[in-house]
């Protein structure tokens, strides 16, 4: 035989035929509240999750859940090796089996080639702008006179 049960609102605690009472909303839904305390604090607009003793209160703070669940098993995630944009994955393998000294040598080269090429370029700049310096000519201002500073040093 099954016995008809609800559930209380406040509390969740089972309520059996004949035990508690049902309270009508404004909005016209039957609350059911088992005993006067959950009647009393349900009109005091009471949170049942503040409440220790209720159902809310144990959910929220993972009471009696220990003995029901156990943990899930983490699997481990394997290392997929992917090929990056410059280099297919094959190079990644190869510079990865090089032994560091050797790379060490390639980055220390690589270096100093770059470093030659900044020098060139610098040469290559302050021998072309030697070569469009005007010889010696005087910028005049607005009434003819040629600036002094300017008749000394050259132009800059």
């Amino acid at each position: 035989m099954v016995i008809a049960t609800e559930l209380c609102a406040l509390s969740e605690y089972k309520i059996y035929p004949g035990n508690g009472k049902m309270f009508i909303r404004r909005d016209g839904k039957p609350v059911f509240l088992g005993s006067s305390k959950a009647y009393s604090l349900t009109l005091q607009r009471k949170k049942p999750a503040k409440l220790v003793w209720t159902q809310a209160w144990r959910r929220l703070h993972k009471k009696g859940l220990s003995e029901t669940t156990a943990r899930k098993k983490s699997r481990k995630r394997s290392k997929v090796q992917r090929a990056v944009v410059g280099l297919s994955l094959d190079d990644i393998k190869k510079r990865a089996a090089q032994k560091p000294e050797f790379r060490n040598a390639q980055r220390e080269a690589a270096l100093k080639e770059v470093k030659t090429r900044k020098i060139n370029n610098k040469q290559a700049k302050v021998t072309a702008g030697r070569s469009n310096r005007s010889g010696g000519k005087a910028i005049q201002n607005s009434r003819g006179q040629g600036n002094k500073v300017n008749k000394k040093a050259g132009l800059r």
